[in-house]
This record gives C-alpha cells, structure tokens and sequence, in this order.
C-alpha cells in the first residue's frame, strides 16, 4: 500500500496517508531530537513518498517542531495545500503563566494565533487538544474551537488523551448546539498497550473518530532491539525500561520470527498489526532519523496473515476495566440464549457457586 493510498478521518471527508508523520522529534530543544537538516530530509523523504498527515503540537521542542514544519511548507502554496498538518494546543510555554496552557478560551485562541504563526499558515486542518483539561468545562472548549473553525483558522477538530466518557460528552454536546463535531482521536495504542480497548476504542467507533495511535512501537520497545537476556539498556527513560516485561519479550520475540518469516522487521510487523485494528485510520511514526523513517514506512507492504494476526492478538491479550472483560463474558446470554433447541442450556454461572437465582 502506497502512503498516497489516503483513508478518510473518522466520520469526515478529510482524506489522509495509511501513516501519519510525528514530528515530536524535530529540533534539538530536549536533547535527544533531529537536527533541523535531518528533519528536512525526514519530511521531505515523507511527502516525496506521496504522505500529506503531518502531526506536531505547540510545545514540541519548545516550538521549534512547529517552525521547522513552517519553514518547509508554509512558505511554498503548493506544498503547503497538499499538506493535512495536525497541530495540539494545551501545553503551556510561558513559565508563571496559568493562562498559557490549558482548554480556556483564552488559551486556545493564544496557542493557535502562536501555532498559525511558526507554522506560517492561514490555517491549521486538524486542531487537537492535548489532554483532558478537568478545570475547564467542556463546553467552553468546544465553543472556542467551534469559533476557530467557523473563522476559518480551523478545518477539523479532534481530541488527545481524553477520557472515553469526556470525549461522548464534547461530541453530544457538539451535535445537539450545532458546533463543529470532533472528528479524530489520538490515544497510546500497541501491542503493549491495548488496554483502551476496554472504553477508548469503542467509543471511538460509535462517535465516528479516526484513530491514530502515538507510541505504536511503544517508544522502541517493539522493535526488536531490546530482547530477552540482552544487556542493551532501553533508550529514552523509565517508561519504555518499564514495558519490558516477560511477556513483552514474549511478544517480541513473535515479532522476530514472523518478520523474519516474512523478509522483513519487527517495527514493521507491529506496525501493521495496529494499523489492522479496527477503527484505526493512521498510526503516528516518530522517525529521528531518515532510516528509522524508511523502516517504518515499509510497514505499509506488510501483510499478515490471519495465524500471525491472531498469535499477537493473544499473546497482548489486556486486563480490561470493569464491565469491559464482564460484558464480552456475557453476550452469549443476548446473543446465543440460555436454551439450545428449546432444551435448558447449561446454567449461566453469574458467580463462583453457579448462583443464578438471586438475579
């Protein structure tokens, strides 16, 4: 599949690459991020391939993620209307300020004057919210974008690391006032983290919201790098250190076999794993590097087949939170019934002891 293979975004016309480009990484404000020349040729090696989805967020090294974006397509019309460029508003660059960060109006309408202008565009396609904002009322959040789309600074609005029922709230709430619906939703989601299944995901399918997972590779972790009995030490802190248990090696070392089964890679195989989930529209990849970039992108020519599909489905099995795990047990009571050929099936055991009665 080519990446100029374009899917649309959730329940909206907006069609964009299978891959969207994370550009968490460009510049060198946190110490581990692209020079700006090998940023260039990241995104330039991204839309040369036929990508248009280009995410970054205000805070991004400190602002400079978006600047580098601006300096290579907000200059050139061309470039810059074949582009979707997804920025985040929430994070708050102004020390001592409290009205610099957040889901206020005020924030809002700063951060995307400030996003319009380093990204050297007229307008932004998709507008997310970082992070839920619990000292903000919901409506005047969404009011606030509504306004930034019907100005025309906005094209299409979406939600980041929110909680399930906050996002149904924003999205009722949008539909019976006649503001701009949100149309996306970025959440973690890998094969190492699989537990937004539970309400996320769902949520997300009935609301008619584009998935696109960030940390698909779960920060390196899927890659096949780190193995089980190796002395390599996970790259960038406590939290991919922290998701290399027994069973991700298990499922690492899956990884491993079927890439190799299938003259590939591992970051590959657990790319197309997520990109098949359902309602998913297009994983985030956060490549440093031009190689890493490549890698990645080969992801879109892998296929899976349905044995391998479901070893990893297994093995990344989640603990899901109540009623999640409850309501998968009992569906065989509405969909397959409590009596076969009108003869009384086994007893449904809604407790340990097989009690049915005191329901």
């Amino acid at each position: 599949m080519p990446l100029d293979h374009f899917v649309t975004l959730g329940r909206s016309g907006l069609r964009v690459s299978p891959l969207c480009l994370g550009t968490m990484t460009f510049g060198e404000e946190w110490g581990w991020g692209s020079s700006v020349d090998e940023a260039n040729r990241v995104l330039d090696a991204y839309l040369d391939r036929g990508g248009n989805f280009i995410d970054t967020a205000n805070i991004y090294t400190k602002g400079h993620s978006e600047k580098i974006i601006g300096d290579q397509l907000g200059r050139h019309v061309a470039k810059r209307a074949k582009a979707v460029i997804a920025t985040k508003f929430f994070g708050n660059l102004y020390r001592g300020d409290p009205n610099g960060g957040g889901a206020n109006r005020k924030s809002i309408i700063a951060a995307c004057e400030n996003s319009l202008r380093r990204l050297q565009t007229d307008y932004i396609d998709l507008y997310w919210l970082h992070a839920w904002d619990p000292l903000t009322p919901i409506e005047e959040t969404m009011r606030a974008l509504d306004d930034l789309v019907e100005s025309g600074k906005v094209r299409y609005i979406g939600f980041s690391d929110t909680p399930a029922w906050k996002c149904a709230e924003a999205q009722t709430i949008a539909r019976f006032r006649g503001w701009a619906p949100l149309i996306a939703l970025q959440i973690e989601y890998s094969l190492l983290e699989r537990t937004v299944e539970g309400d996320l995901v769902p949520m997300a399918l009935e609301h008619g919201l584009g998935i696109t997972p960030w940390s698909p590779l779960k920060g390196g972790a899927l890659t096949g790098k780190y193995r089980r009995g190796t002395t390599a030490q996970a790259g960038r802190g406590e939290r991919v250190t922290a998701a290399l248990t027994d069973k991700a090696y298990t499922i690492v070392d899956a990884l491993v076999e079927m890439a190799e089964s299938l003259n590939t890679t591992a970051s590959r195989v657990a790319l197309a794993w997520v990109s098949g989930r359902p309602g998913v529209a297009a994983p985030i990849i956060g490549a440093r590097t031009l190689a890493q970039l490549e890698d990645n992108l080969g992801a879109l020519d892998v296929k899976l087949t349905p044995e391998m599909t479901q070893k990893l489905n297994s093995l990344s099995v989640p603990i899901l939170n109540f009623p999640a795990g409850f309501l998968n047990y009992v569906s065989q009571v509405a969909q397959g019934g409590t009596t076969v050929n009108g003869v009384s099936a086994e007893p449904w055991p809604l407790s340990p002891e097989g009690d049915s009665d005191r329901y």
